[in-house]
């Protein structure tokens, strides 16, 4: 055995642990220190003059800020408790500072926040959206302002507004609802609601943007928008094996594909094989400003991008829980058929809806109008400062973020009375004082795809409800905001046909 000289060992053991304590006290003392450091830099750009009456709240921790807290709270459906919390803390009912992912942001508070923020648009304020939004969907309608956003805005309305669905879109859209029915729910046993609407709504989308109609086609457009979806609310970390990352690349590959059907489309007006007004594409080619700019093929682009994924998650999501809730309340439910089937006996078998119809499904959209009230599909948004300005007595310095608050609006006691109960009727005359019901927004930003929005709703439930019930596989499923409102499971459901 070899001889080992215990002194000598002892001593280099005892250099080795010594130098190990010293680097050891060294990372400690160093992750101490950097965050102090970068806490009080954080700060002092947070805070920027003393002299500046900033409203009260808190800026968190360095560089993320608030924003655990508030993805807590949307991960458990209630979004608004973070809003609700800060405001009891902080004694201010109008307004508090925030900050999400490194942006100072104010958040104004109920009817009056929403009053100013859609009544100073482009005047102090402007859309912001956080950069995942901006990176993915590029140079487009939500990303642009000033002049070039009021013209984009109203090339979008002349087809998605009411005079466009008074023509003949309201029979289309009965079309494709009638055939994904006859598809995808008849002779069916079980359902994944969230699941099949979104590929209901996302081949509605498809049929009218873009008259696609070929099944494979659609589908694998649908497979790469899923996933791209993933990546709209996520952090914007940029590289393998995030969902932005996927998200990036999948967006590239969708824009390949939509770029490909505009040089097509712009082949068959040319030729005479298609006209100017078969869709929003052709809408797109053919419309100009007063200056006869037309839009690029990446503006066209990134516009339908954003239509597809604004004109159909919402929707999808939003049919969803107007289903859940026709679940959870039968008298509503058999109110609602009532309703349509009214309408369907005033028709002779296979004709279509139209526009006439649609206006007299007026309890059906107050059902429609309490879901939304409730569980809005988008919990809020955001603007930026584009000067300073006074609010509530406090100072918001330019360049800050503003934020108002759909949900929290919705569920406060103080603008709709005994606020959890499910009552249709608050919609009924003249409905919610103003700029407490804000789903759509409000002002010059109020969302484009309303009216597209409300008339696929009530379609789609003319055609469910006059011919199925449902009850549910999963009682009392949870609701998260994963950014927008969904049941945790996609509303999994029993179908039970109507007797003829």
């Amino acid at each position: 055995m070899e001889h080992v000289n215990l002194s000598t060992f002892t001593w280099r053991f005892s250099k080795s642990h010594k130098r190990i304590m010293i680097q050891a006290l060294a990372l400690i003392l160093l992750l101490l220190i950097v965050p102090y450091v970068l806490s009080i830099v954080y700060w002092n750009r947070k805070s920027g003059s003393n002299n500046i009456n900033l409203p009260p709240g808190s800026f968190g921790w360095p560089f993320i800020g608030e924003t655990l807290s508030l993805l807590r709270a949307a991960l458990n459906g209630t979004p608004e408790r973070f809003v609700r919390e800060r405001i009891k803390k902080h004694r201010s009912p109008l307004v508090f500072k925030t900050s999400l992912l490194g942006d100072s942001i104010a958040v104004l508070c109920g009817p009056a926040g929403n009053k100013f923020l859609f009544g100073n648009e482009n005047k102090l304020v402007a859309l912001w959206w956080p950069s995942p939004v901006t990176k993915l969907f590029g140079r487009c309608l939500i990303t642009i302002r000033g002049d070039e956003a009021k013209w984009m805005r109203k090339i979008m309305l002349s087809y998605l507004g009411p005079d466009a669905f008074a023509s003949h879109y309201a029979a289309t859209m009965d079309i494709v609802t009638r055939r994904h029915i006859q598809v995808h729910w008849r002779g069916k046993e079980e359902v994944n609601v969230y699941k099949t609407v979104k590929l209901f709504a996302f081949e509605l989308a498809c049929r009218l943007f873009l008259s696609l109609e070929e099944p494979n086609h659609i589908e694998k457009l649908g497979s790469l928008f899923y996933v791209f979806l993933k990546g709209v609310g996520a952090l914007p970390l940029n590289f393998p094996g995030t969902r932005f990352y996927r998200s990036k690349k999948l967006a590239e590959a969708i824009r390949k594909e939509l770029m490909a059907i505009i040089k097509e489309r712009r082949v068959a007006l040319k030729e005479g094989k298609a006209s100017s007004s078969q869709d929003l594409l052709s809408h797109f080619l053919t419309s100009c400003d007063e200056n006869g700019r037309f839009l690029t093929e990446m503006e066209i682009v990134n516009n339908i991008l954003l239509l597809l994924f604004a004109g159909h998650d919402t929707s999808a999501i939003s049919i969803t829980l107007i289903m859940k809730s026709l679940g959870e309340y039968p008298d509503v439910y058999d109110k609602v058929l009532k309703e349509q089937m009214e309408i369907s006996k005033g028709k002779v078998a296979g004709e279509m809806l139209r526009w006439e119809d649609i206006q007299k499904m007026r309890y059906s959209w107050n059902v429609a109008s309490e879901v939304m009230r409730i569980t809005p599909p988008v919990g809020g948004s955001f603007r930026e400062a584009l000067v300073d300005f006074e609010y509530a007595g406090y100072t918001i310095p330019k360049g800050w973020k503003l934020y108002w608050s759909a949900v929290t609006t919705h569920r406060d006691e103080s603008n709709f009375q005994d606020v959890t109960h499910f009552d249709p009727s608050r919609f009924e005359g003249v409905g919610p004082t103003p700029f407490t019901y804000v789903p759509f927004g409000g002002g010059p930003r109020m969302c484009v795809g309303k009216e597209f929005a409300r008339v696929e709703i009530l379609v789609f439930l003319h055609n469910i409800v006059t011919n199925f019930n449902w009850d549910f596989l999963v009682p009392n499923e949870k609701i998260e905001y994963d950014p927008m409102a969904t049941p945790i499971k996609g509303l999994p459901i029993r179908l039970h046909p109507h007797q003829a």
